[in-house]
């Protein structure tokens, strides 16, 4: 099981990343909450890990913190929430936001991600309130800020497009929050954040 990686950030392509160790790079996905946090390419990174075996492939997944792996694994866990499903939740609220949804019952709040029906949100409720490692608290790996890539609007619409949405609908989210100057992770922020108001 890898449950860590510490080394140098070879690029990131939201939702992807590559993480060079001793040699041999790592190509993982991770949530729009952690590739917040991730440094500039070239720079030092660690992330803790969740590795999932399937028939067809070996999937890696990427954390800032553990907590965000531990409530990522516990969503997996609830019948109908798959990997891609779990880090969408984790891109569109944060740790502490989904806690507090969940205590408060407010299903609704979360039909407004991608994916995430009446059904779902209502499972959620229920199966996650008895759980309570997506409120337990870790180590948190250091990550650092990052730097603005090329092109932001469409890395921007991509990475939307990866988390569920439709490309009509993504286009529609980053424009009505767009602003000049804006790099491609604060767009993907601010389109992620309206999506829950």
């Amino acid at each position: 099981m890898i449950g860590q990686l510490r080394g140098r950030l070879l690029w990131k392509q939201p939702p992807w990343v590559a993480v060079d160790v001793n040699g041999v790079g790592y190509e993982l996905e991770v949530p729009m909450s952690t590739f917040y946090t991730l440094p500039a390419a070239g720079e030092g990174v660690t992330l803790v890990t969740h590795l999932a075996v399937r028939e067809d492939a070996h999937l890696l997944f990427g954390f800032a913190s553990h907590r965000e792996r531990q409530l990522f694994r516990d969503l997996i866990r609830v019948n109908g929430v798959g990997a891609r499903l779990a880090l969408t939740i984790l891109s569109g609220t944060s740790v502490d936001d989904f806690v507090a949804t969940v205590r408060e019952g407010d299903s609704t709040r979360l039909t407004r991600l991608p994916g995430v029906g009446k059904k779902i949100a209502e499972r959620l409720m229920i199966e996650m309130r008895d759980r309570p490692g997506a409120s337990r608290a870790g180590p948190q790996p250091g990550a650092g800020g990052g730097a603005e890539p090329a092109g932001a609007e469409a890395e921007a619409r991509e990475a939307l497009v990866a988390l569920g949405y439709k490309p009509q609908e993504a286009v529609k989210l980053l424009r009505a929050v767009s602003e000049p100057g804006l790099n491609s992770e604060e767009l993907i922020r601010r389109a992620l954040r309206s999506t829950v108001k």
